[in-house]
């Protein structure tokens, strides 16, 4: 695989889709999956819920709940790039994660560099007092969820006023 963009595309792009509704997102680990969940617009991002996995079938089971109790429109995965931007073990992982989501669940999937993400996570922690409850991993999925929101806002936005 090439190198990634800030946004890299796994199946239909969930910009394109002039379906809005509630996006989800997913910081990839070994251990733990963070989520994030969107509004039903699309503007805002907050943490959701820290899956431990267990085992694949069990893992994508629990996350079927989740978009369909939450009426998801699509998802946005975290890719964790090394800080050069070269790929790790864990960029393929989560690129075959993405591709399962999509086969699976047959959502728009998109990755979003996950670089620094934990970091922003960590600090957002210490400075927020609502945020203390919520893992870093979830607060690293709502950041890679809110920089995807802005920039698909940013995207709409400017394509509207070019049509104009």
């Amino acid at each position: 695989m090439g190198p990634f963009s800030r946004t890299s595309l796994v199946g239909p792009s969930a910009a394109a889709s002039s379906n809005r509704g509630r996006m989800l997102a997913i910081d990839y680990g070994r251990r733990h999956i963070g989520l994030a969940i969107s509004d039903e617009l699309g503007l805002t991002a907050r943490p959701l819920d820290v899956l431990t996995r267990n085992n694949r079938r069990e893992d994508f089971s629990r996350l079927r709940e989740i978009v369909k109790a939450n009426g998801i429109k699509g998802i946005v995965v975290g890719l964790p790039l090394h800080l050069s931007g070269k790929h790790s073990e864990m960029t393929e992982e989560a690129v075959r994660f993405a591709a399962r989501v999509r086969k699976l669940f047959g959502l728009p999937v998109e990755m979003r560099d996950e670089r620094l993400t934990s970091w922003e996570a960590e600090q957002l922690r210490k400075q927020a007092k609502n945020n203390k409850g919520a893992s870093a991993d979830s607060l690293a999925a709502a950041v890679v969820l809110r920089e995807y929101l802005a920039e698909r806002w940013a995207r709409d936005n400017s394509q509207r006023q070019g049509t104009e």
